[in-house]
């Protein structure tokens, strides 16, 4: 107990000592927001990879989905990296970090609005990602403190209020550079600890071998043995290869339409940069999220807690790991803390930043080359930035509050929570934000169609008791957007084509 305690005093003071070393960078917007634009390739490629894998992945996903597909789920992780990671950077790199650039967006909700000459996108999309990253951060918070009592003994209740707290002191401090600087620190651990613990899970169960031989001799769910394909949970795609299509869907296709994901692109320094980080981002991503879904396969071989005849499969992953030497479980709550923390921060900076910038103050922005009416001077302009920075720092706490306070309360999973959130924030955003960084024949009504669909789906099937499971139900939602977006711009008013031709002039 004393190592743990320890550990995770020295990694704590850590966290809360870069937000005290970052602070002067975050008194200005883009300074609190961007980084000012200069974060270079492995500070990005870390907060990518960070803001990407959680506690919801690691306890949540991992237990959930090695239980129901077995070895197969590994392949989760392989699609986070090639389709969440590669394809991410290398379709949207350049692109979004050149158009945003040019047009000076600071948030998604800003380049809606500014991309697609509306301000009522603007407000919309500020809106959606504000309740909509609500539930996956309560989803955060359910998974590190399920790890953390379990480690430590501490009630949920209060790991729940101590990384709210902890979490909050850095991201107002240091904004995020101080966010992303932590992001290195906590991808490092991630790295180190992940391999570490499938291997020591792995010993308790004599080996890989062995471990794979349990697996293969168990038969899937409600059927004979003698009716079954030979070995369903050690077996190339499982038992459910489609169920399993639509949680890689969603989990590695999801991130394009992010707010807090895509986001990194807007802070990197230049196109060499992202050439970098596409690499470093790809490996962090098929070494963290390959293992948190490898070591989830082997689920089976630890049965999950029951309450009122359900399985509790947030469980599963604690108790493969309460057998641990206590020098490893130590590493596994810094893993956990590490990997939610910095996913913790980046909701919780992108939820503010977004109501400040996009609901708040909403400036009206001139294209470049433009001239803005009544501009003001520069006294008066430094004011207003450190007033938008400090009601960001306000909202942060409220933010964190009301997470906090469903966190205490979990309707349901955590997979179930994370599966809500992603599916009506990408359902709604990818298709128009990434047909927008390359299609000029998008319109403003099509955006519209998509936020209607992405949202509407996943609220109807919220408000009927889920009848599509919220997985497969937020892969429909995102891979649907992209007929709405065209078909309904093929029908609706183009934009006017000098605006259009002014905003892609950032790729000539």
């Amino acid at each position: 107990m004393i190592i743990k305690i320890l550990l995770t005093i020295v990694f704590l003071a850590v966290m809360v000592g870069v937000g005290v070393y970052s602070r002067k960078q975050a008194n200005s917007v883009d300074g609190f927001v961007l980084g000012g634009r200069s974060v270079g390739p492995w500070l990005t490629a870390f907060a990518y990879g960070t803001s990407y894998f959680s506690a919801v992945v690691f306890v949540g996903y991992a237990g959930q989905f090695g239980w129901k597909y077995g070895l197969s789920s590994t392949w989760i992780g392989v699609g986070n990296a090639v389709i969440g990671s590669l394809l991410a950077w290398l379709v949207l790199g350049r692109r979004t970090k050149l158009m945003t650039q040019h047009i000076e967006s600071r948030t998604m909700p800003d380049f809606f609005g500014t991309r697609f000459a509306s301000q009522g996108l603007r407000v919309t999309a500020s809106v959606i990602a504000f309740v909509f990253l609500i539930p996956y951060t309560a989803g955060v918070y359910k998974g590190i403190s399920t790890l953390f009592e379990m480690g430590f003994g501490i009630p949920y209740e209060y790991c729940v209020v101590i990384m709210a707290i902890l979490t909050a002191v850095y991201v107002i401090l240091g904004g995020y550079k101080a966010t992303a600087m932590n992001d290195f620190v906590q991808g490092v651990i991630m790295l180190f600890g992940i391999v570490v613990v499938i291997m020591a899970v792995l010993n308790t169960q004599g080996g890989l071998a062995a471990a794979v031989d349990k697996l293969a001799a168990l038969p899937a769910d409600n059927a004979h043995p003698s009716t079954l394909n030979a070995h369903p949970f050690a077996s190339w795609f499982g038992p459910d290869p489609w169920g399993l299509l639509g949680v890689v869907i969603l989990t590695s296709l999801g991130t394009w339409g992010l707010p807090q994901m895509v986001g990194k692109f807007y802070s990197i320094t230049d196109e060499s940069a992202i050439r970098r980080g596409t690499i470093i981002s790809t490996v962090f991503a098929f070494i963290v999220a390959g293992g948190c879904y490898f070591l989830g396969g082997f689920a089976r071989l630890y049965p999950p807690q029951m309450v009122d005849g359900r399985m509790l499969f947030d469980s599963i992953v604690p108790s493969m790991l309460v057998t641990l030497p206590d020098v490893i479980i130590a590493l596994v709550v810094l893993l956990v803390l590490s990997a939610s923390m910095s996913t913790l921060a980046s909701l919780v900076l992108t939820s503010s930043s977004t109501m400040t910038l996009d609901l708040i103050y909403r400036d009206k922005k001139s294209l470049p080359g433009e001239v803005q009416e009544g501009s003001i001077d520069d006294e008066v302009a430094e004011k207003i930035e450190r007033r938008k920075v400090v009601v960001m720092r306000v909202l942060i706490v409220f933010f964190i509050v009301i997470s906090l306070m469903i966190a205490l309360n979990p309707p349901t999973f955590i997979a179930q929570l994370m599966g809500i959130s992603w599916g009506a924030l990408a359902g709604a955003f990818l298709a128009p934000f990434m047909l927008g960084l390359y299609w000029r024949g998008v319109t403003t009504a099509a955006v519209w169609a998509c936020f209607v669909w992405g949202v509407g789906l996943t609220v109807v099937n919220m408000l009927l008791g889920n009848p599509i499971n919220p997985i497969n139900c937020g892969a429909i939602a995102m891979m649907g957007g992209f007929p709405v977006t065209w078909l309904v711009s093929l029908v609706t008013p183009k934009l006017d084509r000098t605006l259009v031709s002014k905003i892609f002039e950032c790729y000539q």
